[in-house]
Protein backbone atom coordinates (compact mmCIF):
# COMPACT_ATOMS: atom_id res chain seq x y z
CA UNK A 1 0.00 0.00 0.00
CA UNK A 2 1.43 3.36 -1.04
CA UNK A 3 0.35 6.98 -0.78
CA UNK A 4 0.03 7.00 -4.57
CA UNK A 5 -2.47 4.13 -4.46
CA UNK A 6 -4.43 5.88 -1.72
CA UNK A 7 -4.52 9.04 -3.83
CA UNK A 8 -5.84 7.00 -6.77
CA UNK A 9 -8.77 5.53 -4.83
CA UNK A 10 -9.70 8.90 -3.29
CA UNK A 11 -9.72 10.53 -6.72
CA UNK A 12 -11.65 7.63 -8.26
CA UNK A 13 -14.24 7.84 -5.50
CA UNK A 14 -14.69 11.52 -6.23
CA UNK A 15 -14.88 11.21 -10.02
CA UNK A 16 -16.59 7.78 -10.21
CA UNK A 17 -14.94 7.41 -13.61
CA UNK A 18 -11.59 5.79 -14.39
CA UNK A 19 -10.78 8.11 -17.29
CA UNK A 20 -11.40 11.37 -15.42
CA UNK A 21 -9.63 10.06 -12.31
CA UNK A 22 -6.60 9.11 -14.41
CA UNK A 23 -6.49 12.59 -15.93
CA UNK A 24 -6.54 14.22 -12.50
CA UNK A 25 -3.73 11.95 -11.34
CA UNK A 26 -1.71 12.56 -14.53
CA UNK A 27 -1.47 8.86 -15.37
CA UNK A 28 -2.97 6.60 -18.01
CA UNK A 29 -6.26 4.88 -17.34
CA UNK A 30 -4.71 1.36 -17.39
CA UNK A 31 -2.07 2.48 -14.87
CA UNK A 32 -4.71 3.75 -12.46
CA UNK A 33 -6.94 0.71 -12.99
CA UNK A 34 -4.09 -1.72 -12.31
CA UNK A 35 -3.04 0.16 -9.17
CA UNK A 36 -6.59 0.17 -7.77
CA UNK A 37 -6.98 -3.55 -8.47
CA UNK A 38 -3.62 -4.25 -6.83
CA UNK A 39 -4.72 -2.42 -3.68
CA UNK A 40 -8.02 -4.31 -3.61
CA UNK A 41 -6.14 -7.60 -3.89
CA UNK A 42 -3.83 -6.58 -1.06
CA UNK A 43 -6.77 -5.66 1.16
CA UNK A 44 -8.75 -8.70 0.12
CA UNK A 45 -11.93 -6.77 -0.59
CA UNK A 46 -13.56 -4.82 -3.42
CA UNK A 47 -13.52 -1.07 -2.97
CA UNK A 48 -15.47 -0.24 -6.13
CA UNK A 49 -18.34 -1.72 -8.12
CA UNK A 50 -17.52 -1.56 -11.83
CA UNK A 51 -19.97 -1.55 -14.73
CA UNK A 52 -19.84 -0.41 -18.35
CA UNK A 53 -21.21 3.00 -17.54
CA UNK A 54 -20.41 3.68 -13.88
CA UNK A 55 -18.02 3.16 -10.97
CA UNK A 56 -19.51 3.09 -7.48
CA UNK A 57 -17.81 2.89 -4.11
CA UNK A 58 -18.74 -0.17 -2.05
CA UNK A 59 -19.80 0.28 1.62
CA UNK A 60 -16.40 -0.95 2.83
CA UNK A 61 -14.80 1.15 0.10
CA UNK A 62 -16.39 4.29 1.57
CA UNK A 63 -14.73 3.60 4.92
CA UNK A 64 -11.38 2.88 3.28
CA UNK A 65 -11.59 6.03 1.14
CA UNK A 66 -12.38 8.19 4.17
CA UNK A 67 -9.41 6.77 6.01
CA UNK A 68 -7.23 7.16 2.92
CA UNK A 69 -8.21 10.84 2.75
CA UNK A 70 -7.16 11.27 6.39
CA UNK A 71 -3.83 9.56 5.73
CA UNK A 72 -3.16 11.81 2.71
CA UNK A 73 -3.95 14.91 4.76
CA UNK A 74 -1.62 13.76 7.53
CA UNK A 75 1.11 13.03 4.99
CA UNK A 76 0.71 16.54 3.63
CA UNK A 77 1.03 17.91 7.15
CA UNK A 78 4.31 16.03 7.54
CA UNK A 79 5.56 17.64 4.34
CA UNK A 80 4.58 21.05 5.64
CA UNK A 81 6.42 20.39 8.90
CA UNK A 82 9.51 19.34 6.98
CA UNK A 83 9.26 22.45 4.81
CA UNK A 84 8.99 24.56 7.93
CA UNK A 85 12.15 22.91 9.19
CA UNK A 86 13.98 23.97 6.04
CA UNK A 87 13.24 27.60 6.87
CA UNK A 88 15.30 28.05 10.01
CA UNK A 89 13.84 31.50 10.65
CA UNK A 90 10.19 30.52 11.10
CA UNK A 91 9.86 28.44 14.29
CA UNK A 92 10.10 30.16 17.71
CA UNK A 93 13.59 30.69 19.11
CA UNK A 94 14.02 30.27 22.87
CA UNK A 95 16.64 32.59 24.32
CA UNK A 96 17.75 32.92 27.93
CA UNK A 97 19.98 35.50 29.61
CA UNK A 98 21.34 36.12 33.08
CA UNK A 99 19.53 38.70 35.20
CA UNK A 100 22.17 41.40 34.75
CA UNK A 101 21.99 41.17 30.95
CA UNK A 102 18.40 40.36 30.00
CA UNK A 103 16.58 43.55 31.10
CA UNK A 104 19.05 45.78 29.25
CA UNK A 105 19.71 43.67 26.16
CA UNK A 106 16.31 42.12 25.40
CA UNK A 107 14.41 45.31 24.46
CA UNK A 108 17.04 46.16 21.83
CA UNK A 109 17.53 42.54 20.73
CA UNK A 110 13.82 41.89 20.18
CA UNK A 111 13.51 45.02 18.06
CA UNK A 112 16.52 44.04 15.95
CA UNK A 113 15.23 40.49 15.48
CA UNK A 114 11.80 41.74 14.39
CA UNK A 115 13.49 43.53 11.51
CA UNK A 116 15.65 40.54 10.56
CA UNK A 117 13.23 37.65 11.11
CA UNK A 118 9.64 38.86 11.60
CA UNK A 119 8.30 35.29 11.18
CA UNK A 120 10.44 33.91 14.06
CA UNK A 121 8.83 34.59 17.46
CA UNK A 122 11.16 34.89 20.45
CA UNK A 123 10.61 33.18 23.80
CA UNK A 124 12.86 34.98 26.28
CA UNK A 125 13.76 34.13 29.85
CA UNK A 126 15.96 35.57 32.60
CA UNK A 127 17.62 33.26 35.10
CA UNK A 128 20.77 32.40 37.02
CA UNK A 129 23.73 31.03 35.05
CA UNK A 130 23.44 27.58 36.56
CA UNK A 131 19.75 27.33 35.72
CA UNK A 132 20.43 28.49 32.17
CA UNK A 133 23.20 25.91 31.93
CA UNK A 134 20.73 23.13 32.75
CA UNK A 135 18.07 24.45 30.36
CA UNK A 136 20.42 24.76 27.38
CA UNK A 137 21.73 21.27 28.04
CA UNK A 138 18.31 19.58 28.19
CA UNK A 139 16.85 21.52 25.26
CA UNK A 140 14.48 23.85 27.11
CA UNK A 141 16.38 26.82 25.65
CA UNK A 142 18.04 27.15 22.24
CA UNK A 143 20.59 29.82 23.14
CA UNK A 144 21.70 31.57 26.31
CA UNK A 145 23.54 34.82 26.88
CA UNK A 146 25.95 34.65 29.77
CA UNK A 147 29.26 36.06 30.98
CA UNK A 148 32.49 34.16 30.47
CA UNK A 149 33.99 31.92 31.64
CA UNK A 150 31.36 29.35 30.72
CA UNK A 151 32.12 25.76 29.82
CA UNK A 152 29.79 22.83 29.19
CA UNK A 153 30.31 19.64 27.14
CA UNK A 154 28.83 19.82 23.61
CA UNK A 155 27.95 23.50 24.08
CA UNK A 156 29.48 26.09 21.75
CA UNK A 157 30.22 29.62 22.94
CA UNK A 158 31.05 32.81 21.11
CA UNK A 159 32.04 36.13 22.72
CA UNK A 160 29.67 38.97 21.84
CA UNK A 161 31.00 42.10 23.49
CA UNK A 162 33.28 43.40 26.21
CA UNK A 163 31.42 45.38 28.85
CA UNK A 164 33.10 47.77 31.29
CA UNK A 165 31.87 48.13 34.85
CA UNK A 166 30.72 51.50 36.16
CA UNK A 167 30.60 53.03 39.62
CA UNK A 168 27.08 53.92 40.81
CA UNK A 169 27.01 56.69 43.41
CA UNK A 170 24.52 58.87 45.25
CA UNK A 171 24.54 62.29 43.57
CA UNK A 172 26.06 63.97 46.63
CA UNK A 173 28.77 61.33 47.19
CA UNK A 174 32.33 62.72 47.51
CA UNK A 175 33.44 60.60 44.53
CA UNK A 176 30.71 62.01 42.28
CA UNK A 177 32.93 65.03 41.53
CA UNK A 178 35.58 62.83 39.94
CA UNK A 179 35.62 62.07 36.19
CA UNK A 180 37.04 58.59 36.79
CA UNK A 181 37.17 56.31 39.81
CA UNK A 182 40.15 54.26 40.93
CA UNK A 183 38.88 50.74 41.62
CA UNK A 184 41.18 50.63 44.66
CA UNK A 185 38.75 52.88 46.53
CA UNK A 186 36.01 50.23 46.42
CA UNK A 187 37.46 48.66 49.55
CA UNK A 188 36.71 51.89 51.41
CA UNK A 189 33.04 52.09 50.42
CA UNK A 190 29.76 50.85 51.81
CA UNK A 191 29.16 48.65 48.77
CA UNK A 192 25.85 47.26 47.56
CA UNK A 193 26.15 44.01 45.59
CA UNK A 194 23.78 41.39 44.24
CA UNK A 195 23.11 38.37 46.43
CA UNK A 196 24.62 34.91 46.21
CA UNK A 197 23.87 33.09 42.96
CA UNK A 198 24.30 36.17 40.76
CA UNK A 199 27.47 35.71 38.73
CA UNK A 200 27.88 39.49 38.41
CA UNK A 201 28.55 39.63 42.15
CA UNK A 202 31.41 37.16 41.69
CA UNK A 203 32.70 39.07 38.67
CA UNK A 204 32.86 42.30 40.65
CA UNK A 205 34.69 40.63 43.52
CA UNK A 206 37.13 38.90 41.16
CA UNK A 207 37.83 41.93 38.98
CA UNK A 208 38.40 44.23 41.97
CA UNK A 209 41.12 42.45 44.00
CA UNK A 210 41.00 45.06 46.75
CA UNK A 211 37.56 43.79 47.71
CA UNK A 212 38.75 40.24 48.12
CA UNK A 213 41.45 41.31 50.55
CA UNK A 214 39.39 43.76 52.49
CA UNK A 215 37.15 41.53 54.52
CA UNK A 216 36.12 43.40 57.58
CA UNK A 217 36.86 46.79 55.98
CA UNK A 218 34.22 46.99 53.28
CA UNK A 219 30.55 46.86 54.22
CA UNK A 220 28.62 44.68 51.73
CA UNK A 221 24.86 44.91 51.44
CA UNK A 222 22.98 42.56 49.12
CA UNK A 223 20.25 43.47 46.65
CA UNK A 224 17.95 41.24 44.61
CA UNK A 225 18.37 43.09 41.31
CA UNK A 226 20.39 45.89 39.79
CA UNK A 227 17.31 48.13 39.75
CA UNK A 228 16.72 47.48 43.45
CA UNK A 229 20.36 48.35 44.11
CA UNK A 230 19.97 51.53 42.04
CA UNK A 231 17.12 52.62 44.31
CA UNK A 232 19.09 51.80 47.47
CA UNK A 233 22.02 53.85 46.18
CA UNK A 234 19.60 56.69 45.43
CA UNK A 235 18.39 56.53 49.04
CA UNK A 236 21.97 57.02 50.27
CA UNK A 237 22.54 53.52 51.62
CA UNK A 238 25.84 53.13 49.78
CA UNK A 239 27.43 52.87 46.34
CA UNK A 240 27.62 50.01 43.86
CA UNK A 241 29.20 48.62 40.71
CA UNK A 242 27.01 47.96 37.66
CA UNK A 243 27.66 46.89 34.06
CA UNK A 244 27.67 49.73 31.55
CA UNK A 245 24.49 48.49 29.83
CA UNK A 246 22.61 48.98 33.12
CA UNK A 247 23.43 52.70 33.22
CA UNK A 248 20.50 53.19 30.84
CA UNK A 249 18.04 51.23 32.96
CA UNK A 250 14.29 51.77 32.79
CA UNK A 251 14.07 53.35 36.23
CA UNK A 252 16.29 56.39 35.87
CA UNK A 253 16.87 58.58 38.88
CA UNK A 254 18.49 62.00 39.12
CA UNK A 255 19.53 61.02 42.64
CA UNK A 256 22.37 58.79 41.35
CA UNK A 257 25.35 59.29 39.06
CA UNK A 258 27.59 56.83 37.23
CA UNK A 259 31.32 57.21 36.77
CA UNK A 260 33.79 55.09 34.74
CA UNK A 261 36.75 53.39 36.35
CA UNK A 262 40.32 54.33 35.56
CA UNK A 263 42.21 52.05 33.21
CA UNK A 264 42.57 49.14 33.63
CA UNK A 265 38.85 49.20 34.27
CA UNK A 266 37.08 46.04 35.48
CA UNK A 267 35.10 44.40 32.66
CA UNK A 268 33.20 41.27 31.75
CA UNK A 269 32.95 39.38 28.45
CA UNK A 270 29.39 38.65 27.42
CA UNK A 271 28.93 35.57 25.24
CA UNK A 272 26.27 33.47 23.58
CA UNK A 273 26.11 29.69 24.05
CA UNK A 274 24.17 27.05 22.12
CA UNK A 275 24.19 23.29 21.64
CA UNK A 276 26.59 22.03 18.99
CA UNK A 277 23.76 19.80 17.70
CA UNK A 278 21.21 22.64 17.40
CA UNK A 279 19.72 22.21 13.88
CA UNK A 280 19.11 25.92 13.15
CA UNK A 281 22.54 27.58 12.86
CA UNK A 282 21.07 30.37 10.71
CA UNK A 283 18.90 31.45 13.63
CA UNK A 284 21.95 31.60 15.91
CA UNK A 285 23.92 33.61 13.33
CA UNK A 286 21.04 36.05 12.98
CA UNK A 287 20.77 36.41 16.74
CA UNK A 288 24.48 37.19 16.99
CA UNK A 289 24.16 39.76 14.22
CA UNK A 290 21.16 41.38 15.92
CA UNK A 291 22.97 41.64 19.26
CA UNK A 292 26.01 43.18 17.59
CA UNK A 293 23.74 46.02 16.40
CA UNK A 294 22.19 46.69 19.82
CA UNK A 295 23.09 50.15 21.23
CA UNK A 296 24.68 49.02 24.49
CA UNK A 297 27.74 51.33 24.54
CA UNK A 298 30.01 48.30 24.56
CA UNK A 299 32.81 47.16 22.30
CA UNK A 300 32.99 43.87 20.35
CA UNK A 301 34.76 41.06 22.18
CA UNK A 302 37.80 39.33 20.74
CA UNK A 303 36.69 36.22 18.85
Amino acid sequence: MTLTELRYIVTLAQEQHFGRAAERCFVSQPTLSIAVKKLEDELGTALFERSKHAVRVTPIGEKVVRQAQTVLEQAESIKEMAQEGKDQLVSPLRVGAIYTIGPYLFPHMVAQMQVRAPQMPLYIEENFTENLRLKIRNGELDAIIIALPFSEPDILTRPLYEEPFMMLLPKDHPLSDKDQIDSQVLSEQDLLLLGEGHCFRDQVLESCPTLGGSKGKVSLTEGSSLETIRMMVASGLGSSVIPMSATGGHYQSDMVVTRPFKIPAPTRTVAIAWRASFPRPQAIDLLIDAISCCPLNTKPADK
